[in-house]
Parts: structure tokens; sequence; C-alpha cells
């Protein structure tokens, strides 16, 4: 199955007659044409969370593409997903692609990436351990204090 629409069955010359839209169906054409995103009547019927984000990237210059770009991602990743990562970074008050891609990346992952542990080599190894001293801290700063008044 390629797409799947309600039928409107509805007839009469007292009712206007209805459009059934689908957003996704047009994200080639705001790939190419992000501005249609602005008054696109195919957008209005996008989830809630697509549209706060929408508000907040179309106040901002090229907001429109990087809007597109975003809502492109439901083409390569689960669409509940990208939802989820956009709600998120609406909630955190950061609104951007990069920060979207970067939740998108941890929700689809399960886990965040393990870093490798690094061995130093025996020559950059410690052979005494320093300890926290909190005086020398003290009279290195008063003899910077010294050294500037002799000045």
């Amino acid at each position: 199955m390629i797409c799947e629409h309600p039928r409107v069955i509805e007839r009469s010359h007292h009712v206007r007659g209805r459009t059934i839209y689908d957003w996704r169906h047009y994200l080639a054409v705001i790939q190419r044409k992000p501005g249609a995103l602005g008054n696109g009547a195919p957008f209005l019927e996008m989830p809630d969370a697509f549209k706060r984000l929408q508000q907040h990237l179309l106040k901002r210059p090229g907001g429109d593409r990087e809007m597109a770009e975003i809502l492109a991602l439901v083409l390569q990743h689960d669409e509940q997903a990208v939802l989820c990562a956009v709600e998120m970074a609406v909630n955190d008050d950061a609104p951007t692609k990069t920060h979207v891609l970067n939740l998108l990346h941890r929700l689809v992952d399960g886990k965040a990436p393990e870093v490798a542990k690094v061995e130093a080599p025996p020559a950059l190894t410690l052979t005494k351990e320093p300890r926290a001293d909190v005086e020398r801290y003290d009279t290195l700063r008063k003899a910077e204090q010294e050294a500037r008044h002799a000045s």
C-alpha cells in the first residue's frame, strides 16, 4: 500500500465540499520550496508539536528550510520518534534542527554512545598522585599580588 485516504461522502448543495490533506505527502515539495510551509493548507493538519516548532522556527531567517528538514526526518525515521524528539526540543526551549537530531539519535539508539577507554602510555602515567593543596594556591596568589605591587 502506498497511500490511504478516508473517503468523504457528503453530497449536499448546502454544505461546502471538503478536501483531505496528508502533510506527509508534501514533504518532497517543501524540501524544494520551504516557503510553502507558511501558508500551505496541508500543513494545518500536522501534529501540535510540529506546529509549535514551526512557530519558533519561522520567526528566524532560514527557519522554513530548517523546519522542512526536520519534517523530512519522518521519511527516514519512525514518525513517533521524530515527534517525541520535537516535543522534547520545544520543551527544552531549544527548538533547533541540531537539538532535534541529537534527541532523535538518542531515542533511536536507546542509549548514549559508549566512550572507549584510553590507556595512557607508561611514559605519561603518574608516579606520584597529586594532592589537593588549597594553601599552595593561596601562596601562589599572594606571590602574584606582591609582584604586581612591587612593579
